[in-house]
């Protein structure tokens, strides 16, 4: 297990962040620091996970060797130990498989409805608030970077920084168009209405001088910070939407108290967004050469959610489903997310 899991290169990364911890200039820069020691708490709960199932294994052989013929209460309790073992190592066969460039890493998560209207927005809304209750059962910090209420209901736009070791591996795969079908809460007629809303998600990258951005290449707006901010939101203009020109990307930011804070932000997003369009782009490449055909395309419609006339989720990756929408809708996506990880082992 030691070796599948790579047991040793993470307590090496044990040290190294154990050696930062003690610097005396560790908690100059505070969001750093918090960030290193949440990833040295996650990496320690890791490694303590491969060595308690290396420890119950252990265990059930010698109870094993013990067991007899008339020894029934010792068989079930061993079957059980072997279940709860089983279920274990497949947790950690999963974090196995977030082994992508940045997949350790924090990762933004965009949401923004398709036409539609007010039944659009508020399907956005609710995926927004799917996302929200499954980072709480994940432990993940979340930060509002921007979001812009629809005209009648739900949001016209909502970006957030999703903090935590993994984030991005988990919810890369979430990217696509999510469609709803359900009858609608806003006709008067209760008809049965289709929605869509698009999901991105970019690994938040600290440092790669692969990627230069030029000023001349970029167009600045500043505008009034609105949305769900309550007191924290600013009544000057210090919100800032950043255009790339070349790619057409556009990048908002309101969450910070100043102009200049929030410039930086969507500048950081801005150059992970871009390094990842670069990759997905050598990406396409390697599929031409390879001959492969399969779209990767950001419009592809990825997952089903039907609330009438019956009940299912279904991803149309991995043809993955589960007629229980309310938990889905409530944050029980790993189901999904782990089946497009095994796929892509």
């Amino acid at each position: 297990m030691g070796g599948y899991f790579d047991l040793d290169s993470k307590k090496e990364k044990v040290k190294e962040f154990q050696k930062e911890t003690e610097s005396p200039t560790f908690w100059d820069n505070r969001e750093r620091a918090e960030e290193t020691l949440q990833k040295l708490n996650d990496l320690k709960v890791e490694i303590e996970s491969v060595d308690s199932i290396e420890s119950e294994i252990k265990n059930n052989l010698e109870m094993i060797e013990l067991l007899t013929e008339e020894d029934s209460e010792l068989f079930l309790e061993i079957e059980q130990a072997t279940k709860d073992i089983d279920k274990r190592v497949e947790e950690l066969n999963i974090l196995v498989l977030l082994n992508g460039p940045y997949d350790k890493n924090n990762c933004i998560l965009e949401i923004h409805p398709g036409a539609g209207g007010t039944e659009s927005c508020d399907w956005a809304s609710m995926l927004y608030r799917m996302y929200l209750r499954w980072c709480e059962k994940k432990n993940y910090k979340v930060e509002l970077l921007d979001y812009q209420d629809g005209e009648e209901a739900g949001i016209k736009s909502v970006s957030i920084r999703i903090k935590g070791l993994n984030a991005y591996g988990y919810l890369k795969n979430e990217k696509g168009v999510h469609r709803l079908v359900r009858l609608s809460p806003f006709d008067s007629n209760n008809r049965r209405h289709t929605s869509f809303a698009s999901v991105e998600v970019t690994p938040e990258i600290e440092q790669d001088n692969s990627v230069e951005i030029d000023e001349k290449d970029l167009k600045i707006d500043v505008y009034r910070s609105t949305g769900a901010g309550g007191q924290g939101v600013n009544t000057t203009d210090s919100a800032v939407r950043i255009t790339h020109l070349p790619t057409k990307i556009v990048v908002t930011c309101q969450n910070e108290r100043s102009q200049i804070q929030n410039k930086e932000q969507a500048l950081k997003v801005l150059r992970s967004k871009l390094l990842l369009l670069k990759l997905e782009e050598q990406e396409q490449e390697l599929n031409k050469i390879k001959g492969n055909q399969a779209n990767i395309d950001f419009g592809s419609q990825i997952r089903s959610y039907v609330l009438h006339p019956y009940s299912m989720v279904k991803d149309h990756r991995t043809n993955v489903e589960t007629s229980n929408v309310g938990k889905v809708l409530d944050g029980e996506i790993d189901l999904f997310i782990e089946s497009n990880l095994k796929k892509g082992r």
